[in-house]
């Protein structure tokens, strides 16, 4: 009922906030490197994560025992919020954000691993440093993915619906499946204004906190055993894959990177395509129909964790470089 409830009141949610853009005039406008065409309201993110929040709230009121970790998790993403409000009304420089997100990537990541820390062992820092660069470029790269109608909606749809079937364990699973599923139905009560034809788009308000939970959850799923960071590799393996090949490609042809551009495969396709609603299809398919069976098989044979990410993202890779030949 919990899940329905913020489904509906994160649709509501960005239903009054869109009254509200327009009529503050809080619009994306139209320029050479959009994939939209008309002026739009943007910074959907506050009021559908506002839902996220909310229901949290209400099922810690209705008896749910959350995890301490879930709700620095949940903390954390709404600081990012915040800074994400800001930066979508008034701007701020890439330094500054790139600077309180590595803190509080940092700062999760030494949260969750610091059991293994006080080992004092290079693979404990190690590990540290992994997951801070992970959670930091899983949150800047859902930044770069979210460019077209209901992509970045779906992604965190689909990903923390699947999560939440396929995680294992005790008491301490049902909380974390429950923080997915809730997660999952913001995003679809979002999608509602954000499908195509988009209405309202999330904005950094939205995909940066978004970008960090989704990386926090696959973290915290491997410190507490419930579900494999093979898995998730293997559900956001399409955003990861077309975010770092556009980043490596700009970099290694000495583009300006940090800059905003329209050469990820997914806005190739779009373009192509002269429509956002196919890319959208696609996205959907190739989610069910190849990835969520290889994270179902991560979790079933995690001996064979490793093969499958490998298998997960050879075709996508070829995918890549099929785009890339649309201009």
């Amino acid at each position: 009922m919990i899940v329905l409830l913020t489904a509906l009141a994160s649709a509501v949610f960005c239903g009054v906030y869109l009254a509200l853009a327009r009529r503050r005039n809080i619009v994306a406008t139209p320029n050479e490197r959009s994939s939209h065409a008309t002026p739009t309201p943007h910074g959907g993110g506050l009021p559908m994560l506002a839902a996220f929040f909310a229901a949290l709230a209400l099922s810690a009121l209705s008896g749910t025992a959350w995890d301490t970790a879930l709700w620095l998790l949940a903390v954390a993403a709404a600081l990012l919020l915040a800074v994400g409000v800001i930066d979508d009304l008034r701007g701020l420089s890439v330094r500054l954000r790139l600077a309180v997100y590595a803190a509080t990537c940092c700062a999760l990541a030494l949260y969750l691993l610091w059991p293994r820390l006080a080992e004092q062992s290079l693979l404990a820092w190690s590990l540290l440093t992994v997951a801070t660069l992970g959670l930091l470029w899983l949150l800047n790269l859902y930044n770069f993915m979210d460019g077209i109608d209901g992509i970045a909606g779906l992604q965190a749809m689909l990903a923390c619906a699947a999560a939440a079937l396929l995680a294992r364990g005790g008491d301490d699973a049902s909380h974390y499946m429950l923080f997915c599923l809730l997660l999952a139905a913001a995003h679809a009560g979002f999608l509602f204004w954000n499908r195509p034809p988009a209405r309202l788009f999330m904005g950094d308000a939205g995909s940066v906190p978004t970008g960090f939970l989704l990386g926090g959850l696959a973290l915290l799923g491997y410190v507490q055993g419930q579900i494999s960071p093979l898995c998730w590799l293997i559900l956001l393996a399409l955003f990861i894959t077309d975010a770092s090949w556009t980043l490596l490609w700009r970099v290694l042809t000495r583009q300006a990177f940090t800059q905003a551009h329209r050469s990820h495969a997914y806005q190739r396709l779009s373009r192509h395509w002269r429509s956002h609603g196919k890319v959208d299809a696609l996205f959907v398919a190739i989610f069910l129909l190849w990835l969520f069976p290889l994270a179902w098989a991560s979790v079933n044979w995690p001996q064979f964790g490793v093969f499958l990410v490998i298998l997960a993202y050879l075709p996508l890779l070829a995918g890549m470089a099929m785009a890339w030949r649309i201009q």
